[in-house]
Parts: structure tokens; sequence; C-alpha cells
């Protein structure tokens, strides 16, 4: 068992505590981002959003760390949809290790569901009042939030997604399956991302923006 495991497996109480602590509509999932292609490594309540020990990270990017509001390695109460269109309420914390390099992540997914369905029933109850207006409180910004902090992530992600498939004989194929998983996954929407897995798999900018191309006219297929 790695180091990077075996730090990862004592959250695993904490997440039991939660997922007993607030019910079936509380999921909470561990990832390992050293191993980014099966970062799921222990799930409770896992029928909230349908994550399966050995999947990998899937919100991580496009709504943590593209996020404005992302600060101190942790987000809170950001939305996400699953496929029946259910809304779920999210948070996610980052780990990491004695040398402060980003080893996992500790996502706690809520269904509001049921939530939602009282609100609107109390709502078809109380009394409706015209003048009544809603104050919206303006959600301040982190202004401060260390982009390079996000970067040093992004660059660890690829490093790991990289070194976990990259071997001497590696095919063009390969490289463009690996291109496929990191655009999935939102990686090439984080600056000086294309320079930095050309760097790691040894290839031109250029041969990485075509393999871009060549994933997404398969996908639009």
């Amino acid at each position: 068992m790695t180091e990077a495991k075996q730090t990862l497996n004592r959250y695993i109480p904490f997440a039991k505590t939660l997922g007993e602590m607030f019910g079936p509509n509380c999921e909470v999932v561990i990832h390992d981002l050293t191993t980014p292609q099966s970062s799921v490594i222990f799930t409770v309540n896992n029928h909230v959003t349908g994550r399966e020990v050995g999947q990998s990270f899937d919100h991580l990017v496009k709504k943590v760390l593209l996020s404005d509001e992302f600060k101190e390695d942790y987000l809170a109460g950001y939305e996400i949809q699953t496929d029946d269109q259910r809304m779920i309420k999210s948070s996610t914390t980052l780990i990491r290790d004695c040398n402060d390099r980003v080893i996992g992540a500790f996502c706690i997914n809520y269904d509001m569901n049921v939530m939602i369905q009282m609100k609107e029933m109390l709502e078809a109850l109380m009394p409706h009042n015209e003048k009544d207006t809603h104050i919206q409180t303006p959600n301040a910004k982190n202004q401060e939030t260390s982009i390079q902090n996000v970067e040093e992530i992004t660059n660890q992600l690829i490093e790991q997604i990289v070194a976990n498939r990259k071997h001497s004989l590696m095919k063009r194929r390969e490289k463009i399956e690996l291109i496929r998983f990191m655009d999935e996954k939102g990686i090439f929407l984080m600056k000086g991302a294309v320079d930095k897995v050309a760097d790691q798999l040894g290839i031109s900018k250029v041969t990485v923006y075509s393999y871009l191309d060549e994933v997404k006219k398969k996908q639009s297929e």
C-alpha cells in the first residue's frame, strides 16, 4: 500500500461518520489523486450520484479548481446535477501529504430533492405578499485566490495522469486516449495545460492540439 493510500485511508472514519450522521441523502467520496484514472477509493451512500470505487474524478477541475470561490484547498456548497435531473449540493476539500503535495480529495454530495419538494410545499401554503422582496447579498469573491496554487495542483494531476500510463514504447493511440481523458476532465481549461502535457508526453504543442482536434471530431461523429 502506498504512503498516499495509507494517509487517505485515515479519512474513512470521517466519511462513515458524515454518512451516518446526515443519512442516506448524504454521499461521501474519497479520491486518491495519485491515481487519477481510478481515483475513487471509498464511498458512503453512493446511490446519490452513483460513484463507484475505481472510477475517476468528475467535477474536480470544472467545478472546483476553476471556481473563483475556490480557496484554502476547499470549495463548499456548489451545485451539480445528476443524469436524472436531481440537484446535488456538493463540497470538496483537497487532502495534502506531509510534503504539502495534493494527494486526494474529500467530497460530500447531498441530494437536495427532498428539501426542494418541502420548500415548494411550504411556499404553496404561505400567503403571498407582492411587496415582499428578496434581498440578495453580493457573493464576495476572494480576489486573492492563489492562481499559482491552482496551477500547481493541475500540474500534479497532469504528471500523475501521464506517469500512470507512460512507457518508452507508448503509441500514438495511447497518447490520444490520455489526451481524451484529460479533455473530458477539463484539464485543458486550465492555463498552461497544453504546454505541460506536451512536455510530459515528449511531443510538441502542435501535436497536442492536433490530437485534441481528433478527439473532438470523434466525439461529434
